[in-house]
């Protein structure tokens, strides 16, 4: 049974920091390129940032470059979204997305909403 479960979200103060988990089970994580994505209220799903299996990172989203760190830990099954000075700009729904091969798969998602 493929799991992908997002961890670390919640509400946060602008400037503020949080760290986002996402720990994979049911397929081969080492092999699988893992990403980050964002659904705000109302917008179109995004993609922020993108990490193959040997730790090549990949920031997509112009407006969290240098404020947001992608990494992994292959021998946890886990892969991080480190976010630092958020914006309110940055709340969304923050979802974990796995390729491995030719299959995808998705978390639930896990809230992250920055304000005052």
């Amino acid at each position: 049974q493929v799991q992908l479960v997002e961890s670390g979200g919640g509400w946060v103060q602008p400037g503020g920091s949080l760290r986002l988990s996402c720990a994979a089970s049911g397929f081969t994580f080492s092999n699988s390129v893992m990403s980050w994505y964002r659904q705000a209220p109302g917008k179109e799903r995004e993609l922020v940032a993108t990490i193959t299996g040997t730790s090549v990172a990949t920031i997509s989203k112009d407006s969290v470059k240098g404020r947001f760190t992608i990494s992994r830990d292959n021998a946890k099954n886990t892969v991080y979204l480190q976010m630092n000075s958020l914006k309110p700009d940055d709340t969304a729904v923050y979802y974990c997305k796995a390729r491995y091969v030719l299959a995808i798969y998705w978390g639930q998602g896990t809230q992250v909403t920055v304000s005052s």
